[in-house]
This record gives structure tokens, C-alpha cells and sequence, in this order.
């Protein structure tokens, strides 16, 4: 039998049917251990920031959006100011042609964020918690950053369509010819997260960069001959981490040490506390558009979807410093420093109606 261990506190908000999941995974044949990250919560199917280990490969337990991950580029500008850079976002629901052939050759919402819990956000440094490490990576308190949180859009969905269709939730059939697809969704999601931050530096005037940070939270991995299966779960063997908040809270940087235990993974982000159907109705009942739209930070949001504003209100997520706390304290990594929102793209604003 497979064993399960959640790294969160008691004061963490992990709803019981998320722990049922991870155990119903943990059923599964080949099943070895199954890590859920004090950002856990339900998903469909299988449990949201979760990594999986076990002998045989499961494709839902990477789901639809493989390669999705959060990049973090350096932005080369002197002042920012939220209300004039907000304008200046481009039509990020409009895809590019590609120069050359993508990942796979799938060339549908090449440099499209999505809906969701997608997001691009203009931000800037604001505590450094370990100098040393925030030095090496270019930055310091009130350094601007961008960070991109996107996948492989439709390219992963069909990927993972063409296997359910015959095989519904169960095993791959072929190992080797999914994981070739997989890879090129992987490759996909990076590519995708370096042209929408080239395409936003740009509209911001700033020139285009290299990425800081730039990892990957649904995939699978093989270890010997082991399948790493993460759902909403970063890599956490050594590299830096970009843990996402709320539209109204800050996110953190962090150094991922996290071992075997943890199925060497770390969270991806502060983690749904409701549902998207509990978040609207709520969020009808207790916030405004305009409340939603200037957050307490003084930050905007650009999003003209109203549902999806009510959706991803950040009282439907968890308190990100929780998060946090429960890395550190079972020492799955070590925050670098705290990212500040200005501005927050979600999706493209609707056109004003002239009176």
C-alpha cells in the first residue's frame, strides 16, 4: 500500500476532499507515495498540488494543462506607474504567428495567456528575506519583475483528450509516445511564457529578457524508471521557485530544497479555498467590480470577464503566508523574497459603451 503525507500545519485550510483524493491515488496500481503541498485542494479527478510517485504513468494525474508554470523575467524600467502601464497591456487573448515552427508544430494561442487562474503580472521586489540569493538573481527591494503563469493551452488538452477517449483515467498504454508528446507541451508552455513576456516588455517599453525563474508545475518526470507525476506542484530539487498569491496579496520567491519525502516538489501557489462556483456567488454578495479591480495594495487588475474576476477573488484562496510557513517549517525550501502586484492581466478589458 502507497502512503500519503500532507506538509501542512494544523492551521492550514485543507478540505477533507482533498486528502480523499490524494488516498484514492494512492489505491491506484503501482501507486508509491503520494505528497500533497499545504497548497492541496480538490481537483477533478485527482488532487491540485499534489506530486505522485509511482511505476506506472497516469496521464490525469498530470492533466489537460502540461507545462503550465510560472516564469519571471527582470524589467528594465525606471518608475512604474500601475494606472498609465495598465492601458499599455497588449491583447494577450489574441494569439501570434510564429517565426518558426513550435514544440509539436501546434501553433493555435501561441503567446495567449488563458483564462483561469492564468495570469501576467507586473510587479516589483518588495522584501528581500535572503540578500545573498536575491543579489544573485539580479535583484533587490523594489526591482521590477514580470511573471507569467501560462501552459500549453489547447495542445495540452488534445494531448490529454487522445488518451481519455480510449483509456478514460487509466494507465498510459504506450509510455513512450505520450511522454514525447508531453515534452513538446512542456517545451510549448516555456516558449508560450517567454513570448507573452516579450510581447508585454515591449508594449511597456522595456526590452525584452531572459528568464530568472522558469518552472513547470504539471508534468511528469521519470527517475529511475519511477513516474513523478506533479498536478499543481513545482520541482523542488535546488532550483528557485515562484509561489503565487493572490491578485491582492503578494507572491514569494523561494529556494526549493525539498527530498524524497515530498517527492522532491513544493507548492505552486497560495491554493483554491472554494470552489469557482462558491467564489461567485459569494463574491457577488460581498465585493464590488470596482473593489475587485483596484486591490488593497493600490495594484489593478485588467480584466474585463466579470465572472472571472469574482472567480479569482483573492478571498477564494488561501492565505499565502501559510503556504509559506508550512514549507519552511518542514524545510522544503527557504523564501528568497516577496514579489508586490501593480499590475494584474487576467484577460483583455471590454470595451467601454459610449454614452
Amino acid at each position: 500500500m502507497s502512503s500519503v503525507t500532507v506538509f501542512a500545519s494544523p492551521r492550514s485550510w485543507i478540505e477533507s476532499a482533498a486528502v480523499d483524493q490524494c488516498h484514492q491515488v494512492a489505491a491506484l496500481d503501482g501507486m508509491l507515495h503520494v505528497a500533497g503541498m499545504p497548497d492541496l485542494h480538490p481537483g477533478k479527478g485527482a488532487p491540485i498540488g499534489a506530486a505522485m510517485a509511482s511505476t506506472v504513468l497516469y496521464p490525469h494525474l498530470v492533466g489537460s494543462d502540461i507545462g503550465c508554470g510560472i516564469a519571471v523575467f527582470p524589467v528594465g524600467l525606471k518608475r512604474a506607474v500601475p494606472e498609465k502601464l495598465a492601458g499599455r497591456f497588449p491583447d494577450l487573448d489574441r494569439p501570434v504567428a510564429p517565426s518558426s515552427a513550435p514544440p509539436g508544430g501546434y501553433v493555435e494561442s501561441l503567446g495567449t495567456v488563458g483564462r483561469g487562474n492564468h495570469f501576467v503580472e507586473l510587479a516589483r521586489i518588495g522584501t528581500v528575506l535572503s540578500a545573498d540569493h536575491a543579489a544573485r538573481l539580479g535583484l533587490a527591494a523594489g526591482s521590477l519583475v514580470l511573471i507569467v503563469h501560462s501552459g500549453s493551452r489547447g495542445f495540452g488538452e488534445r494531448i490529454l483528450r487522445a488518451h481519455t477517449d480510449v483509456h478514460g483515467a487509466g494507465p498510459a498504454a504506450d509510455p513512450a509516445a505520450y511522454l514525447a508528446a508531453h515534452d513538446d507541451a512542456v517545451r510549448w508552455g516555456s516558449l508560450n511564457r517567454r513570448l507573452i513576456a516579450e510581447r508585454v516588455l515591449e508594449a511597456l517599453g522595456a526590452r525584452p529578457t531572459e528568464p530568472i525563474v522558469d518552472r513547470c508545475h504539471n508534468l511528469v518526470e521519470v527517475r529511475d524508471g519511477v513516474f513523478l507525476h506533479r498536478k499543481g506542484a513545482a520541482p523542488g530539487d535546488g532550483g528557485d521557485v515562484l509561489i503565487a498569491g493572490t491578485r491582492g496579496t503578494n507572491s514569494y520567491l523561494v529556494a526549493a530544497h525539498a527530498g524524497p519525502e515530498a517527492n522532491r516538489s513544493v507548492a505552486h501557489g497560495a491554493g483554491r479555498k472554494m470552489s469557482r462556483a462558491d467564489a461567485l456567488r459569494r463574491g457577488k454578495a460581498k465585493h464590488t467590480i470596482e473593489e475587485l479591480r483596484r486591490t488593497p495594495l493600490g495594484s489593478i487588475v485588467v480584466c474585463g470577464d466579470r465572472q472571472l474576476l469574482f472567480e479569482e477573488a483573492p478571498t477564494a484562496y488561501k492565505r499565502i503566508e501559510q503556504v509559506i510557513a508550512d514549507l519552511t517549517d518542514h524545510d522544503l525550501a527557504t523564501p528568497i523574497a516577496t514579489t508586490v502586484p501593480l499590475v494584474t492581466y487576467k484577460t483583455r478589458d471590454a470595451p467601454r459603451r459610449r454614452s
